[in-house]
């Protein structure tokens, strides 16, 4: 295996408020915390990518943050940090026709169940951004069905204020605008490299101008207005 590239490590007081919560978890005795987020319930267009990301018990990084605090380039550079110092990782990608079906919500704890079915190995406590735990029935069709749904624990800003929350957050950002990139190339009168397909003014424009991609998000009303010409 290569040799871990070193990384910065955080003040120690601030360091431990943002642990926090994995510590109390390993205090109890569980094993392996693996922090969930997700990326892309708001845009009109692209999946919702979720990330479940293990960090080794004690690791700190000052840089690591809620992605949403970070520029395009610190997220960039981070992202393959996380993951080579991870003691696993895990994408879960829900695409446009499912989000449709099941509605964002749904389809975005089925993200996050995706991404723990990515996990090598099963984690026992998980600490998951928000104020929704995953439901036992989605848990119970996943690789770790026997995974208690009583091992959740959900934390309202979860990406400010713990840390392997932040890092998840961070790897599903950078996965998915990777592929809203993608769909640029596909699709380039949208514009989705620039704004990921999120209701900017200019994919607005493009949108009533050109109508819906099949990467567009039918079940969302702009897009449906656009479909009907309003």
């Amino acid at each position: 295996m290569a040799d871990r590239q070193k990384l910065p490590v955080a003040q120690p007081q601030a360091a431990a408020r943002f642990r926090a919560f994995e510590a109390q978890c390993y205090e109890r005795g569980f094993r392996s915390v693996a922090g969930l987020d997700e990326v892309g319930r708001g845009p009109l267009a692209g999946p919702v990518v979720a990330a479940a990301v293990v960090l080794p018990n004690g690791f700190v990084h000052a840089e690591i943050k809620d992605s949403k605090l970070l520029s395009a380039k610190q997220r960039e550079r981070l992202a393959p940090l996380i993951q080579q110092q991870a003691e696993s990782w895990g994408l879960g990608i829900v695409e446009v026709d499912e989000i449709d079906r099941i509605n964002i919500l749904q389809a975005s704890l089925l993200a996050m169940v995706k991404a723990l079915d990515a996990l090598p190995t099963q984690p026992d406590c998980l600490l998951i951004d928000g104020n929704q735990p995953i439901p036992a029935e989605l848990l119970q069709s996943s690789r770790w069905s026997a995974l208690p749904s009583a091992f959740q624990q959900t934390i309202v800003k979860g990406d400010q204020l713990c840390l392997s929350i932040a890092a998840a957050s961070i790897v599903a950002k950078v996965a998915r605008d990777e592929m809203m990139v993608g769909f640029d190339r596909q699709f380039p009168e949208y514009g989705f490299a620039g704004h990921k397909g999120y209701g900017s003014a200019a994919h607005l424009e493009a949108l009533h101008r050109h109508g819906p991609s099949p990467i567009h998000r039918m079940s969302y009303k702009p897009v449906r207005d656009a479909a009907m010409g309003k």
